[in-house]
């Protein structure tokens, strides 16, 4: 189990000399160039250029420069860049990571405080977002304190010095591929903080495709990609809760919190929808918020029939949401963005802006991803059929344009988190003044994430039909994070009428501890809603009861609970036990595949879990914890040549032993089991599972939980790196369902953006056929005619690339 320990370089540090180096992109070459410094520093340099261009109208656009300077020689202590740009381009100050002045063609840039000090191997990026017009080369020579880039060295140049020294070494062999930290900060410095660093730099380097050219994260780099979304190129609200996370381990490590800070205005100003995008929320009335409609577990059942005949319960927190922050806007992520606009729906049925809100799943447990007919998020009617897409989720006697939002509330509750341990970071730097506006709105965000609490109609806890009690107050809310809340409204600005959901199914996979202890207990995150931290608080205590509830006798979590059986209210069996009066699922919310099959979910809560005992030393959470590890540690294997196998596919058999509805904390479960099916490589699952058993270990002193999570990160650092970051090979069989049909009611008819039909005979692909444009389709395309095994694909997810960055940076602060 030996890491790659980073190169440190064989000869004495007076015959080292610098060289600046891209983390990717076009490059200015690796040249080397002489001149005479303070204390004789032997100097050479290199610099690498790299865009993301658009075009705005005809022969003008702008663009997005990335620059990278990385020194292999002697250290220098301030640096100035210059270079000119060889057509019309102007900068658009002020730029990032350096000071940018402009004059004619000529452009300067200077270091900020906290990325002057280049040591030796050290880098650190810098850019700017600029205009263009007629054409848009890039500049051909840089310099670096006067020195040209590509010079040829003085004959008293060191031989150390020569072009092999170069950055094309693998960037696992130098700890210095990354920006260089402000002195004043004293990040440790270890391999492992370094190795983040050299993540964070592949993630940022525009030339491995993570980010659009607006800046926001893809779901991967890879286009061809069907799981929960369905093309890689869009995104969800969790990669942005990941981008929150990735930027702020970057300000714990350098001292620069702009880039957290930017995460954020970024999240606000592409997912989050504006007051423009829900414009009738002022019409919402909180004692009638929605009309109830039927799920069902057969895609045949739908549309669903509106039934205003059954009640619904009274909406507790509008009112002082509104209150508590002057507008009836809902400060909420929603789930899935068309980032490259690739459907063609645009913003609002204008086909061309970009990114699109959109949604997929809107037909019960059963509806694959493979069987999902995508649509716009405000049906303005001009694409699909007559009633535009509406008429195909729900049934009614006449339909309205309207726009609809779902939000993924364990994506809130982890940009909750993130939030935290970026405010810690800050306060031990002293820097937190410069993330108190970003830490705010993280505040506000939980306070609306209480909707996720709510049973789906309001209606009282225990219900077992949809004549069951409206709630007339909190005795609707289970106190949980279900598995989404929904608003929406019409887009007729006249026509008055506006709604809001929550969801009756709580997984164990979706709980957060941590966020919820934050809005509780942390001052700079206590929402404003006057009910907020209340509520928070009895979340707190709720969740982990939920987790000991539904812990097997072996220690894994199992599903969950919903107060809606079968997603119409229907009377569950008088065996299944309750929690607080909702009937326990051991695959709550979808079942193709079973949503509590995956050991990701385990991995992913637990991390909270240990995250949420390792801030406050929680008891009940230890206990859970204990147990939990114990049967993770039995079931993973780490190899002496850094291979692992980790749990993948779980299967579950019994319930929990009792009702239970407090106080205190469940019984241990007998009856309860979990085994594990198979194993996988998975390199995103490892990474948050070693954070799960680092975090546990700092707080209980457990030698093997850390020396196991050591060992998966070794592991995946030593065998799975890559030029974009790491990855596994992964065979996928399940893409034979691309040709799979997708239920249309018969009769029904419309068309996508790009002209295909909807219909009875629609298949997956039929109606997204750009996907037979897709580079990697001819693979795909030779399974489905059996004429060649299941294609393997080698993913970078973006929240997968992330847990192990910050996998890497967690480690190396634990355990310096």
């Amino acid at each position: 189990m030996r890491r790659r320990a980073p190169s440190t370089g064989a000869l004495p540090r007076s015959r080292r000399r610098i060289a600046l180096v891209a983390a990717a992109g076009v490059s200015a070459g690796v040249l080397t160039g002489l001149a005479q410094t303070p204390a004789s520093a032997a100097v050479s340099c290199d610099v690498a250029y790299a865009t993301n261009e658009w075009t705005s109208s005809p022969g003008q656009g702008g663009f997005t420069a990335n620059l990278t300077i990385k020194n292999l020689g002697d250290a220098v202590n301030g640096w100035t860049l210059k270079f000119t740009f060889p057509g019309s381009q102007q900068v658009t100050l002020p730029g990032w990571s350096a000071n940018w002045s402009q004059s004619g063609a000529g452009v300067t840039a200077t270091n900020l405080s906290w990325n002057g000090s280049l040591g030796t191997g050290a880098s650190t990026s810098i850019g700017f977002n600029g205009t263009w017009s007629g054409s848009n080369p890039k500049p051909t020579s840089f310099t670096i304190n006067g020195v040209t880039c590509g010079a040829t060295p003085s004959p008293s140049a060191s031989p150390s010095a020569s072009p092999s020294a170069s950055p094309s070494a693998s960037p696992s062999a130098s700890p210095s591929a990354s920006p260089s930290a402000s002195p004043s900060v004293s990040p440790p410095a270890n391999a492992y903080v370094q190795n983040f660093l050299t993540m964070y730099n592949k993630l940022h380097d525009p030339a491995n495709g993570y980010f659009s050219p607006e800046g926001v994260p893809y779901h991967s780099v890879e286009t061809l990609m069907v799981e929960a979304p369905d093309q890689g190129h869009e995104t969800t609200s969790e990669a942005y809760s990941y981008y929150l996370w990735l930027e702020a381990m970057y300000g714990k490590v350098t001292g620069d919190w702009s880039k957290f800070n930017n995460a954020w205005t970024s999240l606000e100003k592409y997912i989050i929808p504006s007051t423009a995008d829900q414009p009738t929320n002022s019409f919402y009335n909180p004692s009638k918020p929605a009309t109830y409609a039927g799920e069902w577990e057969d895609v045949k059942q739908y549309p669903s029939q509106l039934e205003s005949g059954v009640s619904v319960g009274v909406d507790p927190i509008a009112n002082e949401l509104k209150t508590a922050y002057g507008t009836s806007d809902v400060y909420g992520m929603h789930w899935l963005l068309d980032v490259d606009n690739t459907y063609g729906f645009g913003r609002c049925g204008d086909g061309t802006t970009r990114p699109a809100y959109i949604n997929t799943y809107q037909r019960g447990p059963e509806e694959s991803v493979f069987e999902t007919i995508p649509q716009p998020s405000c049906d303005t009617f001009k694409f699909g059929g007559t009633n535009g897409f509406l008429d195909l989720f729900t049934k009614d006697a006449s339909y309205a344009k309207q726009w609809k939002y779902t939000n993924a509330p364990d994506a809130d509750a982890r940009a909750v988190q993130v939030a935290y341990w970026a405010l810690q970071w800050a306060k031990d730097q002293g820097k937190e003044a410069q993330i108190s506006g970003t830490v705010a709105k993280a505040a506000k965000m939980g306070d609306y994430l209480r909707y996720s609490m709510y049973d789906k109609y309001f209606k009282k806890q225990g219900c077992t039909s949809t004549t069951c009690a409206a709630g007339t107050g909190k005795d609707s809310a289970a106190y949980l994070l279900n598995w989404y809340y929904a608003w929406g409204g019409a887009s007729d600005t006249s026509a008055g009428w506006a709604w809001r959901i929550g969801a009756s199914h709580n997984h164990s996979g979706y709980q957060n501890p941590l966020a919820a202890y934050a809005l509780s207990n942390v001052t700079e995150l206590k929402p404003k809603g006057t009910t907020a931290v209340t509520d928070w608080s009895t979340s707190l205590t709720r969740q982990l009861q939920f987790y000991k509830w539904l812990q097997s006798a072996e220690g894994a979590i199992a599903g969950g609970a919903t107060n809606s059986y079968q997603g119409h209210y229907a009377a569950p069996p008088s065996t299944l036990p309750t929690f607080f009066g909702m009937s326990y699922d051991w695959q709550p919310v979808y079942h193709d595949p079973p949503s509590n099959q995956w050991f990701g979910f385990q991995a992913w809560s637990m991390e909270r879990v240990a995250e949420y005992y390792y801030a406050t030393g929680n008891a009940d959470a230890k206990t859970i914890l204990d147990k939990w590890v114990t049967w993770a540690l039995a079931n993973t294997t780490v190899n002496a040549d850094g291979t692992y196998q980790i749990p993948s596919t779980l299967r579950w058999t019994g319930q929990p032993d009792s009702n239970f509805s407090g106080p205190g904390m469940p019984p241990a479960n007998t009856g309860l089991h979990v085994s594990v099916v198979d194993h996988t490589t998975d390199v995103g699952v490892a990474g948050s599972y070693a954070k799960t058993l680092m975090f546990y270990a700092a707080k209980s002193g457990h030698a093997a939980a850390k020396s196991t999570a050591k060992a998966l990160l070794d592991g995946v650092w030593k065998n799975s790196q890559d030029s974009k970051g790491v990855s596994v090979p992964e065979t996928k069989a399940d893409y034979n369902r691309l040709d799979d049909p997708v239920y249309v009611p018969a009769g029904w008819t419309g068309k996508m953006p790009n002209g295909d039909t909807i219909n009875s005979n629609s298949t997956f692909i039929s109606i997204r056929s750009w996907y037979k444009n897709d580079p990697d389709w001819p693979k795909v395309q030779s399974y489905l005619n059996g004429t060649a095994p299941a294609p393997t694909f080698n993913y970078h997810r973006f929240w997968a690339q992330v847990d192990v960055a910050t996998a890497l940076g967690q480690y190396g602060l634990l355990f310096p």
